[in-house]
Formats: C-alpha cells, structure tokens, sequence
C-alpha cells in the first residue's frame, strides 16, 4: 500500500499541484469544521460502500451534500448498498475507517472499487482530501484531481444528488 510519501511523490510526477495542512486526527465532517475554515475549496466527505453482490464503491461529495443511500443504487445501477467492512477497506483503498479518500483509488490496483463523484465536487476548486490519513488535509486544483483520476485509469461517475441524476 502506497503512503502519503509515495502519494506526493505521484502527485509531483503528474505535475499536480498540491498543499497539505496536518491537524489531529478528524473521524467525522462535523469535527474538521474549524479546519476547513483556513482552507478553501470543496471539503469532502467520502463512503466506501459495497452492494448486495459484492461490487465495492467509493463516493466522493461535498461534505454538506445529502446522500440518500436508499435510492443510490437505483441511480448508479447497482444491488442495495450497505457500508463496506474496514478489513475491505484497508485491503483495496490503503485506508482505515474516518480516513476514507479519493486518494486511496491510488491502492485500488486491481480496479476493485467503482468511483462516484458528486457533480458539485466536480466543479468545487480546489478540492480538499485526507492524503490517506485522516490527519491532514491536501487541496488540489480540480484540473489536477482529473489528472490523478486519468493517471489512475479511474473515469468517475459523475451523480448530481439534488436530482440524483447521473450527469455527463
């Protein structure tokens, strides 16, 4: 599993601009709010998710976004979702429970995990992320984000959750 290290070190080989603030530990979006006043940006929060016929997601939105887990599966076209297990969680995405992140698709090697990202992240600049630790925070220019995902082989499925709407 990569590090935060090695994920600087992929962000710096694709030319991705990025800034990191250390702060202790944040397990919920409610508990980070004095942090996110000093950067700008989309703040996220992001659910590692697996459905009923084992399929896992990863569901990136603005930390004030309202995600309606019961109907989500209708919208993306999967079996029901329930939240995935932490052993799944550090196995395909490098992370444990309160440090789930868009970054960790950088573990996903096997392409296990489907991403969705909330359109109005998709156009939040800069996007702020855990760097696979819940203990600080790094923004990157949306533009860059992009990159990562390309970089990664990653096309994210972009879901408007006021219409819970695919989009794009």
């Amino acid at each position: 599993m990569k590090t935060r290290a090695e994920l600087f070190a992929f962000l710096d080989r694709h030319a991705i601009e990025h800034s990191t603030l250390d702060h202790p530990p944040v397990f919920r979006v409610e508990e980070g709010l004095e942090i996110k006043k000093a950067l700008p940006g989309g703040h996220t929060k992001n659910l590692f998710l697996k459905d009923a016929k084992g399929q896992l997601w990863l569901i990136s939105a603005l930390g004030e976004t309202t995600i309606d887990l019961k109907r989500l599966h209708t919208v993306i076209g999967s079996a029901r979702l329930s939240f995935g297990n932490p052993e799944l969680m550090v196995e395909t995405l490098g992370v444990t429970p309160g440090s789930v992140t868009a970054f960790g698709l950088i573990n996903d090697t096997d392409r296990r995990v489907r991403f969705v990202l909330d359109a109005a992240l998709a156009k939040a600049d800069p996007v702020n992320f855990h760097p696979l630790g819940n203990d600080a925070t790094t923004a990157v220019p949306q533009a860059g984000f992009r990159t990562f995902l390309a970089a990664l082989g990653v096309e994210p499925m972009i879901v408007d959750f006021e219409t819970m709407a695919v989009v794009g």
